[in-house]
């Protein structure tokens, strides 16, 4: 029954694989990949039909095994040569899986040529491991072409090959680690030939374009995979050896070499130094260019951006990991000097002079410090101060330039695996200098404006306030004035000595609010009574000017002392605008849930585009000396209160300011 099994298998993954050859000659997509993947199916088709008919054991089959394994690596060796970024790493992984198939053909044909069974047991052993070897290393491959195929109509044909290439490991498994093992897997391997060559036919159909996307970590993590394939491989072969000729001790040295193969990888996996010879090793002989600058700018960015961690930190960790530095020192230009300002992983620094700062922003050169050491540069070893060149982990200077100003430098420390910089490591630290001055400036301008934003808020305190200090004196002029005609009636001396006391108060008020400690919390809105507090505006005007009040016991929220301020002001706005003998009005009323004061005048009035335009902004006045900020001061503290204030005035005849706040339940009431 096996035997049916794989003669029917494979006698229809040879028809398939044959069909799909025919039909991709025919079709001719052009250029060398079409071909080979004609000539891979053919081969395929070659192979399955000698394992029907000849057996899966015979040389000729493996031999054709090989041929076929060479064909499928032929064809994904033209696509991935196709792109101009592939580089010499691929081809050597691809030369390494070549090398591995030629060898383990080398030994069937030697099983094949030898008499002695015992040689030929031992051969057949370090044939399956090398066929598991080549295997994995094509298995590598097919995942590194699916993940460059996002998209294109190569990634059907990379996991048929995928699941080929899996099949024949698990198989190849089976049989190394259970020689006497039944044919039931080989016939299994057909049914898995005929999926993978029905999957392939259904490729041939499709019309999508066969194009790659390769990419640097991609094609290092195949050489990686293969080299561990290797390794692995190269322990299956001195366990082997040790089974064939340890004799009694076999198992003891077997577990020997298992051990001492997982100590010796856990050892070189752990050397940073190792890690950094072999990065270095890769991009300097493997690849055109030594970054893979799409992967270096998005980390370089990703570092610089995230929040977490103080900017000018930030800025040293991603400039170090450029060049794999361990540490970093920030100096930042302070006075036309250059100072430490931040850390990473590394002791803090002293100053440098200015002209190593004029110098660098001149020049915009990276100072290799070894070099400078070496007497290779006398202009930069003239510049630098002691301390840089004293220690001996001081490697690199990377200037940091925004624009024609210099923002600072950053010291790098001696990588694991210290080399020369070349011009690939000028331009990138270069432009990542740059890119990090203008995240330093950024920042620098941020802080600058908030100062300057407090600095706004100071003035916008103290026009305020000197808006409130103008109509004090005023008031105070009025006291003095009054003061030559009625100093000897005791009354006036008591309104006096009231009146001065009042704005000491208001006085001491006043310079709490320009404080720059006063930011406490605001000031909790309370219930005020708008009728006495209408009344106690106009008695302390009435002298100056007639007022007549009309008011109710009505109840507002509000603040009392800046409510009293916003109605002093527009009182006092109102008695200059009116003429002598015109008296002002104020009036408070009740508009259902809400209390209305109003103030009218009967002045010169006001124009609709003054109204419009220039009222409510500060430092805009009519008066010769007037500030221009009790409008636009008003509103504010009107609208801190949730209420709001309007104005209605027409030239020739007056102005009536209108304030509107939420009504509160009297004390009466609230009780």
């Amino acid at each position: 029954m096996t035997a049916q099994l794989i003669l029917w298998g494979y006698a229809l993954a040879a028809l398939l694989f044959a069909a799909g050859a025919l039909a991709e000659w025919r079709r001719r997509r052009g250029g060398w990949p079409s071909v080979a993947f004609a000539a891979a199916l053919g081969l395929s088709a070659l192979w399955a039909l000698a394992v029907a008919g000849i057996g899966p054991g015979d040389l000729s089959t493996r031999v054709m095994e090989a041929f076929r394994n060479f064909a499928w690596l032929g064809f994904a060796f033209a696509l991935v040569r196709r792109e101009p970024t592939s580089g010499w790493t691929l081809s050597a992984v691809y030369l390494a899986v070549g090398a591995v198939i030629v060898a383990g053909l080398g030994l069937a044909i030697a099983q094949a040529e030898t008499a002695s069974s015992n040689v030929k047991d031992e051969l057949a052993t370090a044939m399956l491991v090398f066929r598991m070897m080549a295997t994995a290393g094509a298995l590598v491959l097919a995942r590194h072409l699916y993940g460059a195929s996002a998209g294109s109509g190569i990634r059907p044909i990379a996991a048929g090959l995928a699941t080929l290439w899996g099949g024949d490991l698990l198989l190849f498994a089976v049989a190394y680690a259970q020689p006497n093992w039944g044919g039931g897997l080989v016939a299994t391997r057909g049914l898995t030939a005929v999926a993978v060559a029905l999957f392939l036919a259904v490729s041939v159909q499709r019309r999508d374009r066969w194009t790659l996307a390769l990419s640097r970590p991609a094609a290092t993590n195949a050489l990686i995979a293969m080299a561990l394939v290797c390794y692995l491989g190269l322990v299956a072969c001195l366990t082997a050896v040790a089974a064939a000729w340890g004799g009694e001790h076999a198992r003891a040295l077997q577990a020997g070499v298992v051990i001492g193969a997982a100590a010796a990888l856990l050892t070189l996996i752990s050397t940073s130094w190792l890690g950094a010879w072999v990065k270095v090793k890769l991009a300097k002989h493997l690849f055109r260019h030594r970054y893979d600058y799409r992967v270096e700018w998005q980390r370089f960015t990703d570092t610089l951006g995230t929040a977490g961690e103080p900017l000018e930190r930030r800025v040293i960790t991603a400039v170090a990991r450029l060049l794999d530095a361990p540490a970093g020192l920030l100096l930042t230009a302070d006075g036309g000097q250059l100072s430490a300002s931040a850390a990473w992983q590394w002791d803090a620094g002293e100053a440098c002079n200015a002209p190593l700062a004029a110098h660098l922003l001149e020049t915009r050169r990276i100072v290799e410090l070894d070099a400078v050491r070496r007497g290779q540069a006398p202009a930069d070893a003239a510049l630098l101060p002691a301390w840089v060149l004293a220690r001996a982990d001081a490697w690199s200077l990377v200037p940091l330039v925004h624009g024609e100003v210099l923002a600072g430098a950053v010291l790098l420390a001696r990588p694991p695996m210290a080399r020369a910089l070349d011009w690939e490591d000028f331009d990138l630290l270069r432009v990542a200098g740059r890119q990090a001055a203008s995240y330093l400036a950024e920042d620098r301008a941020g802080r600058a404006l908030a100062e300057a934003q407090r600095f706004e808020e100071f003035n916008r305190r103290f026009a305020f306030i000197l808006h409130d200090i103008k109509n004090l004196v005023s008031q105070q002029l009025l006291v003095a004035r009054n003061a030559e005609r009625h100093a000897a009636n005791p009354q006036f001396r008591a309104d006096m000595v009231a009146t001065l006391k009042d704005s000491a108060d208001r006085m001491t008020t006043l310079l709490a609010r320009l404080s720059h400690q006063d930011r406490g919390p605001a000031e909790p809105l309370a219930s005020v009574d708008l009728g006495a507090l209408a009344a106690r505006v106009a008695r302390e005007r009435r002298a100056q000017h007639p007022i007549a009040v009309e008011s109710a016991p009505l109840w507002a929220h509000g603040h009392p002392q800046r409510l009293e301020q916003v109605l002093t002001h527009l009182v006092q706005n109102a008695i200059e605008a009116s003429g002598e003998g015109e008296p002002v009005s104020l009036k408070v009323s009740a508009d259902v849930e809400r209390v209305v004061i109003e103030v009218a005048d009967r002045g010169h009035g006001m124009s609709a585009a003054f109204m419009r335009d220039e009222l409510f902004r500060p430092f805009s006045s009519t008066k010769p000396s007037g500030f221009g900020i009790g409008a636009f001061e008003a509103r504010q503290l009107v609208s801190a209160m949730g209420g709001s204030l309007s104005v209605e005035s027409r030239e020739g005849e007056g102005t009536r300011f209108r304030i509107v706040l939420p009504a509160a339940p009297g004390l009466e009431e609230a009780a």
